[in-house]
């Protein structure tokens, strides 16, 4: 029969297991909720930014720093892992700070733990925004994580990045190597796959761990649980005559007659443009009009002059023939 457990067993096993949950949960915590991420103000200009040894705007240096590692502000360790030993006292300001870390910028505390670890496990080691390509130590703003492609925006591109996302590198929500339905999607690649090409020859695969992408490894998602939409064209050959309502806001778009530079403008002039030869088609009619009815009359004056041609012939015959009979 077993023993039975003593109180302090069973106190020092909660411990352990609450250690290891406490463990487990800093590595899985959000980037904005880092220590080394935090919301600062600077003392000197006022100006809120992430937090950093130095100001990014005017270099001036905090007054109460905060450990990149562990965010604490004052140590109050009587005895523990403390580098610089300060028996009976609190330490705060730069008695606090024991490095700089390259990565995050960010105090690191004299804890031997927060320096030997800090280096390897800073969560910002190779934070540079997908979209602009800038580094912790190119803006002064926080970084973030985009919640669907997994990669490091900054706190200026976070919102638009993240609202065209979900866009699909193609015209349609087909395989990248055929022509059927992708039922997965990857998130990074943009690229939808099928039931038959989503697995790769000669890996393989667990039944519970979720597909990888053939061409990033990124875990991939049914389309299905996705808004994923299709790569369309706000100008070019899909536009037409239904961008008409756009165009009212200016820009520019093809038409299937003329180009359109300037909104509704450019439309006016180009009515105003088929009125002009409108006119001119109708100036020309007329013109026309006027020729044959000139034709028309010398036609009529021919006919009469030739009619009294005639006549005076016919009485001068007339006059002959009472002549001769006057003779006879």
């Amino acid at each position: 029969m077993p023993k039975k457990k003593t109180g302090q067993r069973k106190k020092a096993e909660k411990q352990r297991l609450r250690q290891k949950s406490l463990a487990s949960s800093f590595h899985q915590r959000n980037l904005a909720e880092r220590p080394c991420n935090f919301l600062m103000e600077c003392d000197a200009c006022h100006r809120q930014q992430k937090n950093r040894a130095f100001c990014y705007f005017c270099s001036a240096v905090q007054r109460l720093p905060v450990c990149g590692h562990c965010g604490k502000q004052k140590c109050m360790q009587k005895t523990g892992d403390c580098i610089i030993k300060h028996p009976g006292e609190y330490t705060v300001g730069m008695r606090l700070v024991g490095a700089i870390c390259d990565h995050c910028e960010a105090w690191i505390c004299h804890g031997r733990k927060c320096l030997s670890t800090h280096a390897c496990e800073c969560p910002l080691r190779d934070a540079e925004c997908v979209e602009c390509k800038r580094g912790v130590w190119d803006h002064g703003g926080r970084i973030f994580r985009c919640s669907f492609c997994d990669t490091f925006l900054c706190e200026d591109d976070q919102f638009e990045h993240q609202a065209s996302c979900q866009v699909l590198e193609s015209e349609s929500y087909k395989c990248a190597s055929c022509n059927r339905l992708g039922s997965f999607s990857c998130t990074r690649c943009k690229v939808c796959f099928c039931d038959d090409h989503v697995k790769r020859k000669g890996f393989k695969y667990t039944k519970s761990d979720p597909l990888p992408c053939p061409k990033c490894n990124y875990i991939l998602q049914e389309t299905k649980d996705l808004s994923m939409s299709t790569r369309r064209y706000d100008y070019g050959r899909q536009s037409g005559e239904n961008a008409d309502a756009d165009d009212d806001d200016g820009g520019y778009s093809y038409s299937s007659f003329s180009y359109n530079y300037g909104g509704s403008a450019a439309r006016e002039d180009a009515a105003d443009d088929d009125d002009d030869d409108d006119d001119d088609d109708d100036d020309d009619d007329d013109d026309d009009d006027d020729d044959d009815d000139d034709d028309n009359e010398d036609d009529d004056e021919e006919e009469e002059e030739g009619e009294k041609e005639t006549s005076d012939v016919t009485k001068e015959v007339v006059k002959e023939l009472e002549e001769l009979k006057t003779d006879q």
